[in-house]
């Protein structure tokens, strides 16, 4: 276990050296001058040379690159061109509306999904396990700014349910500010529960069919105890996956309904930062989202020992 999770966690390691690479030659790649590109088609000759030294392009490329690395190893990713601030800080100030957005839509996710994907795999063929395939196809297939758009003209605007857009004020406090995320995260825990559904009722009709579920039906076993020691417990690894998956599609993926209800959360910056041109905070925001992607990965593939004693690394 120790090795396995050694082994990984070096992988981790070359998976992000890789990225910080790829983040490096992103900007270098652009057509034009970076510096230009930067400032905007206002800026003169002289504030694109300031700009170029003040960021070290004027240097030789293995330089830049070899200063680049070991910056990003210390935790610097150097200084965003709109804001005046180090580019961990402005991540740091736009992590919290992301993070429980996706969480919250994570739960919700699991809260339609599970449920129905157990009972339509138990109930195979019925009319209720038909139409949960067909409201997951559709939930996968309507985008989530034209629902989330339809959620806010209703449940917001006319009825006056949840806050229509925002984070709340300067001075809201904690729940004021989770209060402005229960809308959104319904319309992403909606979207995002047609996959899970799936893998659920799937992984489930798997199981239910195998010899052993048969087995402890014979020997009088209740059904309820069937359907959720027995065939869940065996049926979680895949369903733990896709929900692995999901959480990081989440945290990386929430750019177009953090700007449908105006969060200012890190998709909403990636936006704010290419209309800018502040390659700083691109470059910061693809680090980050690959290590958290690479850190989750991990942390599903160590959940798995939690449902199944089984497994061994």
């Amino acid at each position: 276990m120790a090795r396995y999770i050694f082994r990984r966690l070096l992988g981790m390691l070359v998976v992000i050296f890789l990225v910080l690479t790829i983040a490096f030659v992103i900007v270098r790649l652009a057509p034009g001058d970076p510096a230009a590109l930067m400032l905007g088609p206002e800026a003169t000759a002289e504030d694109a040379s300031a700009l170029r030294a003040e960021l070290g392009l004027d240097r030789p490329i293995l330089v830049q690159y070899l200063a680049f690395i070991g910056n990003a190893v210390q935790g610097d990713l150097g200084t965003s061109i709109f804001f005046k601030r180090p580019v961990t800080e402005v991540l740091a100030g736009r992590a919290e509306p992301t993070i429980f957005l996706s969480l919250f839509s994570l739960t919700i996710a699991l809260v339609i999904a599970t449920p129905i994907g157990i009972y339509a795999a138990y109930r195979r063929g019925s009319a209720l396990d038909q139409s949960a395939i067909t409201i997951a196809m559709l939930a996968a297939s309507i985008p989530s700014f034209w629902t989330g758009l339809m959620f806010q003209r209703y449940l917001a605007t006319d009825l006056g349910w949840f806050p229509a857009s925002g984070y709340g004020g300067p001075d809201a406090d904690f729940l004021e500010r989770m209060r402005h995320l229960i809308l959104p995260s319904i319309v992403l825990g909606i979207v995002n529960s047609a996959l899970i559904l799936r893998f659920t009722r799937a992984s489930m009709l798997d199981i239910l069919g195998e010899d052993y579920i048969r087995t402890a039906r014979s020997k009088g076993m209740g059904e309820a105890r069937v359907v959720l020691r027995h065939a869940l417990k065996n049926a979680a690894i895949p369903i733990i996956t896709v929900i692995g998956l999901t959480f990081a599609l989440l945290v990386s993926g929430a750019v177009v309904t953090e700007r449908v209800f105006n969060i200012p959360g890190m998709g909403n910056l990636v936006v704010s930062a290419v209309l800018r041109r502040d390659y700083p905070i691109i470059q910061g925001t693809l680090i980050v989202v690959a290590t958290l992607y690479v850190l989750i990965n991990l942390a599903t593939d160590l959940a798995y020992l939690l449902v199944d004693k089984r497994v061994k690394y």
